[in-house]
């Protein structure tokens, strides 16, 4: 095979040094990413390049030397091949001589090498016949036991070849030697050594310039996302409502900035919520604290009757149960929102459930005189948390009885619509505006202040309601209209 030095398909990036795996901007991953893969293929095909070029290159020599070869061939008589009497005569400017001891004419300095082909006659046992004089006192390589016409690289003297070696039969059909020929390939050499130069020096300086396009081409991509990045680092909770400018195109960068813009959405709803929560809680909270002490205050004033204490302290009571059911509820839905709940759920009759939230809340009803009916099957059974169950019940039960006026009613219904149980629950009570529909489930809401806050209620009824009702994969919907009445539907999942 050519003796010949091979691209070592060098690799390392002419690049600085990494201080740390995880030290790199994105701008400086995605170069040196695209730079490395860009290596790495360039590096194959510089390899490809070079190989075939010096493929193509050993071909023209290879045909040369099948030329020169079946030329000597066609020269020697028809069917004999006696390998003593070979003729090897060429041209007039070349002459062979023969013998066991070889006197052969010095090399002509002023000839071009690569013009010339290098004949020699060799014998099986590797003994040197003929050569051809141009040689000058040199010989081919010769490499004994090859029975077909092999082609290779060598060198003769100081001069790289590329050699033929081809066996010669004789007149019996036995191989009675071989002939080799040759011719210099140094100008090719050259030619080849330059191209691996050229492949070399270019390899770093083709990697390095396209680092330095695919870092500013980064930069320049990336420059979206450092303006989201700088505009959202300038929003605190004192200004969530600035947005992040949106793009002009409508791609991933975009996708992203009015993904941040949904989030901040989200965050200034929870956060105004979260508000909203800590003021009314603070609200309700101080309201019965206040009436308490303030009633505290007047009996120690001065000596008072026992009836007049009694109803003082009867009234501090059912504040301060007022205060409790206030803090129960809050802890309740504390627990929900932090995952704190548990459910059971089970097999449950709800019309018994139903009949019994009437019963729990029926001394309250009585004293508005407000009856509550009751029309549905004995039994309907669903799948839920039955200590849950009679919570949403009586909340809404209690809502419809203290939103409605005296001597109205409240109808509570149960069906199964397409096989799905509904439990309808209505009331001729103050109504709810139909723009405000969206808003009864969230905390201490009201619809109307005013009247509401004669009522004694906190506005988290339907809160919790929603809440467990989404525990229970259990439906909850309003229909409502201003003094008109109210009528929450549950709807349950098929058991």
């Amino acid at each position: 095979m050519p003796v010949i030095k091979k691209n070592t398909g060098d690799t390392r990036e002419p690049l600085r040094s990494i201080p740390g795996k995880f030290s790199l901007s994105l701008r400086n991953r995605i170069a040196f990413s695209y730079s490395l893969a860009t290596a790495v293929l360039l590096a194959l095909v510089f390899t490809v390049i070079f190989f075939t070029v010096e493929r193509v290159v050993y071909n023209h020599f290879d045909e040369e030397l099948d030329r020169e070869v079946s030329e000597i061939l066609e020269k020697q008589p028809h069917g004999t091949f006696d390998i003593w009497n070979f003729d090897l005569s060429e041209d007039d400017n070349s002459s062979v001589e023969h013998g066991d001891h070889l006197n052969r004419k010095e090399h002509d300095e002023n000839r071009d090498d690569d013009d010339e082909e290098f004949i020699q006659l060799v014998s099986l046992d590797g003994k040197v016949i003929a050569v051809s004089a141009n040689l000058a006192g040199n010989t081919l390589t010769f490499q004994p036991g090859w029975p077909e016409k092999r082609f290779r690289s060598s060198i003769a003297g100081q001069l790289a070849v590329r050699q033929v070696q081809v066996p010669l039969t004789g007149q019996k059909g036995k191989p009675e030697g071989y002939l080799l020929a040759a011719v210099p390939v140094r100008d090719a050499l050259i030619v080849l050594g330059d191209l691996k130069q050229v492949l070399l020096v270019s390899y770093p300086a083709i990697i390095l310039t396209l680092f330095i396009l695919t870092w500013l081409i980064a930069g320049r991509s990336i420059r979206p996302v450092e303006e989201v990045i700088a505009a959202a680092e300038k929003i605190t909770r004192e200004n969530l409502d600035q947005r992040n400018p949106l793009p002009r195109h409508h791609d991933e960068l975009y996708r992203l900035s009015t993904t941040v813009n949904a989030l901040l959405e989200r965050l200034q709803d929870a956060f105004q919520r979260e508000k909203q929560f800590t003021a009314n809680a603070s609200h309700e909270l101080k309201t019965p604290i206040a009436s308490v002490k303030g009633t505290l205050e007047v009996l120690v004033r001065k000596p008072r009757e026992r009836e007049h204490y009694e109803e003082r302290i009867l009234f501090c009571l059912k504040e301060l149960d007022r205060m409790t059911k206030l803090i129960d509820q809050l802890l309740m839905l504390a627990r929900y929102e932090s995952s704190g709940l548990t459910v059971s759920m089970e097999p449950v009759n709800l019309a018994h459930h139903i009949r019994e939230a009437i019963v729990r809340i029926r001394s309250g009803a009585d004293q508005k005189n407000i009856p509550v009916s009751f029309d549905g099957p004995h039994s309907c059974i669903v799948w839920a948390d039955p200590s849950m169950l009679d919570m949403i019940f009586e909340n809404i039960l209690s809502n419809a009885i203290k939103y409605s006026p005296s001597a109205s009613t409240v109808a509570v219904s149960l069906s199964n619509r397409t096989g799905f149980p509904v439990c309808s629950i209505a009331d001729n009570g103050i109504g709810i505006p139909e723009k405000q529909l969206s808003l009864v489930f969230e905390r201490f809401y009201r619809v109307d202040e005013s009247r509401n806050s004669k009522t004694g209620g906190f506005g988290l009824g339907l809160a919790i309601v929603k809440k467990l009702a989404d525990l229970q994969h259990i439906t909850v919907s309003v229909k409502s209209r201003a003094d008109s009445g109210t009528t929450v539907e549950l709807r349950f999942p098929h058991i």
